[in-house]
């Protein structure tokens, strides 16, 4: 068993009038984590699923006497997959509000509607963290077994079940039934006016542009609709826990670009199952795509899972000068270039410049452990 690195925080945050939320996509482990945190937890608990239909009728009746009822001689309620029970927010803050000695435990597979329902009602009486696909901080690998295992981890990602499975088809079966079955599921249950195959087909438009500018108006001409359905598509797939969007820095300087963002995948396995390309790396022509997918993601997780405050960009200049992550930390600025091969890079002359007191690094297949890592 693989000890994620937030449940320390979910055991001491977890206290009767308080909520604690996990979201994440499925299959990263939410529901195994809540367990862990039952099991280490002392009290009587109450474990439910928002799936359940006499769940969803009783947590979402804002009656007092029925939610009183029902948690009764109970010390902990745990929810899963809480995102299914409509006005589960105003529900949770009865409980807290009403019934002392109670702590809450919820999980979502999606933060789009939980964090409406549930943050407003209960601020200042709740904590929300994310999880992600396992980090490479959280596996029990030294240096030299991270680097042998790299080109596993660009191909199929770090989700919990791919990762430990040891044969090649069976991860690619598991990716893929994760991307047909409970990433289109959650997606259909937004009631979106658009079907599955239009988000598939931004998402694997998405998977091409890693480490590029994207344009909105090229993608919703390449999708055949408007500028403003491509803008709520990708913030849904954000709060998905699917990609995330870095955007481009600058201090107000005339020739830098920070038009639009760039996205990234949560998951290097999962992007590659939208575009059904598992082929290996030294076969592959984007494996730098892949480099800086990996890298960046692995450095969210690290930021997120260690709950370091820092500021995320990347930087380029209108005549094409670029570096690709950046850093934003403690009053200085540190600038990352994302390079497989071992093969020294200079700093852009127009960066250096203007950001004299800025650290610059590359980040290679011989020093990528301590980035993600820190060790």
């Amino acid at each position: 068993m693989i000890t994620r690195k937030i449940l320390p925080v979910l055991l001491r945050k977890l206290s009767p009038g308080f909520a604690v939320g996990l979201f994440g996509a499925r299959r990263t482990g939410k529901t195994v984590l809540m367990n862990q945190v039952i099991q280490e937890t002392a009290g009587k608990h109450l474990v439910v699923s928002g799936e359940d239909f006499d769940v969803q009728e009783i947590l979402s009746s804002q009656k007092l006497s029925l939610l009183k009822s029902f948690t009764a001689g109970y010390t902990h309620l745990f929810i899963d997959e809480a995102q299914i029970i409509p006005r589960i927010g105003n529900n949770l803050k009865l409980i807290v509000d009403n019934i002392p000695g109670i702590a809450l435990f919820f999980t979502g597979s999606s933060s789009f509607e939980l964090y409406n329902q549930i943050g407003e009602p209960l601020t200042g009486r709740s904590v929300f963290l994310n999880l992600y696909g396992f980090s490479q901080q959280e596996l029990d690998e030294d240096f030299l077994t991270a680097r042998k295992t790299l080109d596993s981890k660009l191909i199929y990602g770090l989700y919990p079940q791919v990762s430990m499975e040891d044969q090649l088809s069976k991860k690619e079966e598991l990716l893929q039934s994760i991307k047909n079955g409970y990433l289109l599921k959650d997606l259909l249950a937004f009631n979106m006016q658009k079907d599955s195959v239009f988000v598939l087909n931004l998402l694997r438009l998405i998977a091409f542009q890693i480490g590029n500018d994207i344009s909105y108006s090229e993608l919703a001409g390449r999708l055949n609709v408007n500028v403003r359905t491509v803008q709520r598509y990708l913030n849904i797939l954000e709060k998905m826990f699917i990609v995330f969007s870095l955007p481009g820095f600058s201090k107000n300087l005339r020739n830098e670009y920070t038009k639009t963002p760039r996205y990234y995948f949560w998951d290097n396995g999962i992007r590659n199952s939208i575009i059904s390309n598992f082929n290996p790396v030294h076969i592959r022509n984007d494996t730098g795509q892949l480099w800086e997918n990996y890298c960046i993601s692995e450095r969210q997780k690290f930021l997120a899972f260690n709950r370091i405050s820092t500021n995320t960009f990347f930087w380029r200049t209108y005549t094409q000068k670029e570096i690709d992550y950046l850093e934003e930390r403690e009053g200085k600025l540190f600038a990352y270039e994302l390079k497989l091969s071992v093969k020294r890079t200079i700093i852009p002359a127009l960066f250096a410049q203007n950001y004299p007191d800025s650290v610059y690094s590359e980040i290679n297949r011989d020093n990528f452990y301590s980035f993600i890592t820190e060790k």
